[in-house]
């Protein structure tokens, strides 16, 4: 199995370590070419609205929309998950949202970079220690849809949700040195 990595703007190098600490065969993805040669897929953290210009620019928009559509298992993480969300609210219009997860996500909603902290998150799915949880400029989910299954909550808002295959947290998984969620993501076969 391989999985790609977003690299066209944000953490994509520190996923890249993470996945292949963990013995997975981790690519950067960066033209059309590179994304159909994947099994998987993480949307990095970054800045969303550039992201998705950079997604216009390389010719990856429609090929990662028949992707997700097809069904292709995707890790979308703080601006990752902006791009699989179904709505962005404080967005602009031209930002693409793939509709892969059916939520409603509002962008920076915890604040500037200087207010970026840290939580323990339990997350059932990864064992009974909870997570170190790392959100910088991170959204905040506002509303899920009835197929959307959230996993994990902070402060009654969901911050790590699935469905069917794409996953989306709100934190940057990366910056914990904590790879379960990567593990995961790499091992889930649904």
């Amino acid at each position: 199995m391989k999985v790609g990595v977003l690299a066209l703007q944000g953490a994509a190098e520190l996923h890249l370590a993470a996945l292949r600490s963990i013995g997975a065969a981790a690519v950067p993805v960066r033209r059309p070419d590179e994304l159909a040669d994947v099994d998987r897929l993480i949307l990095p953290g970054g800045e969303s609205t550039t992201i998705s210009m950079m997604l216009d620019a390389n010719g990856l928009t429609g090929p990662l929309a028949e992707r997700l559509a097809g069904g292709m298992s995707t890790l979308g993480t703080c601006a990752g998950l902006l791009l699989l969300a179904s709505e962005v609210t404080d967005g602009r219009d031209d930002q693409h949202c793939f509709g892969a997860l059916d939520i409603s996500a509002r962008r920076n909603a915890y604040g500037p970079q200087t207010e970026s902290f840290e939580a323990d998150l339990p997350i059932a799915a990864l064992g009974p220690s909870p997570m170190t949880a790392v959100f910088i400029r991170s959204p905040i989910v506002e509303r899920v849809g009835p197929e959307v299954e959230v996993l994990a909550r902070l402060d009654g808002h969901p911050v790590l949700c699935r469905q069917g295959r794409a996953w989306g947290c709100t934190f940057h998984p990366e910056l914990s040195g904590d790879l379960r969620l990567h593990r995961l993501f790499c091992e889930e076969t649904a």
